[in-house]
């Protein structure tokens, strides 16, 4: 075994590999960028080094700085997380020839499975089902549109390079395919390095379940499948282990067919081969198709440890030290069911924007296992992924897993940013998802109902009202000449402006007005109880109070500056960036027309891009925004001329 490793990674994947490390007493190094400089894996590691600026390119991207940093800490081996430089075969080759080990697969088996299309006609000679398309070299637009109308509407462009739906377009006819592909491409090129892509043929009932394996270079098993249909843009939100309504005989032929995969191209630590099924008819042995083989470590692969009882980092640090693998196949079971729900800085209701803030708040629920890269106090900032956390929760039933997941979220605390936390809550309690009958349409079909803001309930607002005013509990406080002072408490919610009108009663009692609702509250020690309503926690910071309501739900409420006057700038004739960025596409001129929805810029934030819309018809009076450049939140992009009258 190592006895000193270096992690070239960053947030909860390095704190989760520093876990295991120090668990087999080895060392850990840590590599930093100048915004992780106080980061939680930093802290948790024997050892740090700085390698470079915030811009991946200039810090985590930066092979050559990783290398030098395991060198002069004397680390034997690096291990790569995922993401980032973690399936990069010129990595993988430079960290060899260094004298070091790569904790993962080969320089070969990475570029075997790099390329989609590549991957696609390798596993067609192992015998591996493949989805039908084109994956040739003709990279034309006229090439690519011919072959999407050959195999037919809807399709999906893939960039060949590609990984966690970067690079993907979905289309569902010819109007579409050129602005699609052209899209497609510019974020693979910032992304990978390489615009080419491939089409295939979209399935219309599809759900996404990927194979766990694991090789020693010679041989390889499968840890059973995982289900991860619940997508948004091609990005995973809750995962599970195993795959609900799975039969034994397609669990059968999806993991032969995995090992088969990854035995082809002598595949060595953890992967995982992904499939995409077509479930218009249940699920069926003759109804999966590879898709791609990530050859790293997932995300999502605490609910596959969750079923397994296996440590598959442990795994990889035993294998990549030379020793065999740990367990045969006929030694591997599933106990139980395992689901994990991906915590967000972001913005639902304005279209899952990623969303940047200080966590004046983060707490988490015993029970449950928790993944994360952040503590209180630190911030999400626009350089990298918004993940605040993975939460995972296992029973021993799916039932029992669903429930105490749905638990935890309730029972988490996260102040200082918006999250993803109530469309979490919402999406576990969905009826085809809790069913168990998951694809990956589910959240794109029933968008409006998982994403409705839930108003707070008057008591909430009741008690927020409380906090915000700060009656005392004398028995004449609030009193003007022997008559009660009521003190009016203006709340924002959203959009949506809340007074409320608090009135001391005396003796620690107080009455509340709401909506035309009088509630009276009273006050034990630092908690107020309106009816049989407590909520769990009061946060009161500076222009904001957050309640923590459990099963209720977490409610922020911004106070209003009553001496503040500032008027919003943006208005119908300005498109502002909705969150710090860089503007990789500036697809309008001055004096142009437009019409509403039109495309004027596209911005690329923490790895995904967003195309910003005209507001309105009309035409444009200037542009502001420059391709290449880094803008801030708020910052005018697009000015439309002014309308007539």
């Amino acid at each position: 075994m190592f006895q000193r490793i270096l992690i070239a990674n960053r947030g909860e994947i390095a704190c989760r590999v520093i876990d295991t490390a120090r668990r087999l007493g080895m060392e850990t190094v840590a590599v930093f960028s100048d915004a992780d400089a106080g980061a939680r894996h930093v802290a948790m590691a024997d050892r740090a080094v700085r390698i470079g600026p915030a811009p991946v390119a200039d810090s985590y991207l930066r092979g050559d700085a990783i290398i030098a940093a395991a060198q002069a800490t004397g680390a034997q081996a690096i291990h790569p997380g995922y993401g980032f430089l973690s399936e990069n075969p010129d990595f993988a080759a430079a960290v060899a020839r260094a004298g070091l080990v790569f904790i993962g697969p080969s320089e070969s088996a990475i570029r075997a499975m790099g390329l989609k299309d590549a991957a696609k006609a390798l596993m067609e000679g192992a015998g591996v089902p493949v989805v039908p398309g084109y994956h040739g070299e003709d990279q034309s637009p006229e090439r690519l549109s011919h072959e999407a109308e050959h195999i037919g509407y809807p399709v999906l462009i893939k960039a060949v390079a590609g990984g966690g739906g970067k690079g993907m377009r979905q289309v569902e006819g010819p109007a579409q395919f050129a602005d699609a592909l052209a899209s497609a491409r510019r974020e693979a090129m910032a992304a990978f390095g390489n615009d080419a892509v491939l089409v295939e043929k979209y399935v219309s009932t599809p759900r996404h379940i990927e194979v766990q394996v694991f090789g020693d270079g010679t041989r390889a098993v499968h840890l059973f499948e995982r289900d991860c249909s619940l997508q948004r843009r091609h990005q995973k939100v809750i995962e599970e282990a195993p795959a609900p309504g799975m039969p034994e005989e397609m669990r059968q032929a999806m993991g032969q067919a995995a090992v088969r995969a990854a035995e082809a191209i002598g595949y060595s630590g953890a992967g995982t081969v992904e499939f995409i099924v077509d479930a218009s008819d249940g699920l069926r042995a003759d109804r999966f198709w590879f898709m791609e083989m990530n050859t790293r470590l997932q995300v999502e692969h605490p609910v596959t440890e969750a079923i397994t009882g296996l440590d598959l980092v442990e795994w990889q640090l035993r294998v990549a030290s030379g020793e065999p693998l740990p367990l045969q196949q006929k030694d591997l079971f599933i106990w139980g069911h395992a689901v994990e729900a991906r915590l967000y800085a972001e913005d639902v209701p304005a279209g899952f924007l990623p969303a940047t803030g200080r966590l004046t708040r983060l707490r988490f629920p015993d029970g449950v296992r928790v993944e994360t890269g952040v503590r209180e106090g630190d911030a999400i900032t626009p350089w990298y992924d918004p993940m605040i956390a993975k939460l995972v929760a296992h029973g021993p039933t799916r039932e029992a897993a669903l429930g105490r997941l749905s638990r935890a979220l309730a029972a988490t605390q996260v102040a200082g940013c918006v999250t993803n936390l109530s469309f979490l809550s919402a999406l576990l309690e969905q009826g085809e998802f809790r069913a168990g009958h998951p694809d990956t349409g589910l959240i794109e079909r029933n968008l409006p109902g998982l994403t409705q803001a839930t108003p707070p309930p008057p008591e909430v607002v009741a008690v927020a009202a409380l906090a915000v005013a700060g009656p005392g509990q004398g028995a004449l406080e609030g009193f003007h000449l022997w008559a009660p002072l009521t003190r009016r408490v203006d709340l924002l919610h959203g959009d949506s402006a809340i007074p409320a009108l608090v009135t001391p009663l005396g003796s620690g009692e107080a009455l509340v007005e709401v909506d035309g609702q009088q509630m009276r509250a009273c006050r034990d020690g630092a908690a107020w109880t309106v009816g049989d309503r407590i909520p769990a926690e009061i946060l009161l910071e500076p222009g904001r109070v957050t309640m923590f309501a459990g099963p209720q739900g977490t409610h922020a409420f911004q106070i209003p500056d009553p001496l503040d006057r500032t008027v919003e700038a943006s208005s119908a004739d300005e498109v502002l960036s909705p969150m710090p960025g860089i503007v990789r596409a500036v697809l309008v001129e001055t004096g142009q027309k437009v019409a509403r929805g039109d495309r004027l810029v596209v911005i690329e934030a923490m790895k995904m891009e967003h195309a910003l819309a005209a507001p309105r018809d009309g035409r444009v009076a200037e542009v502001l925004a420059e391709e290449g450049a880094q803008v801030e939140a708020g910052l005018p992009l697009v000015r439309l001329e002014p309308r007539d009258g």
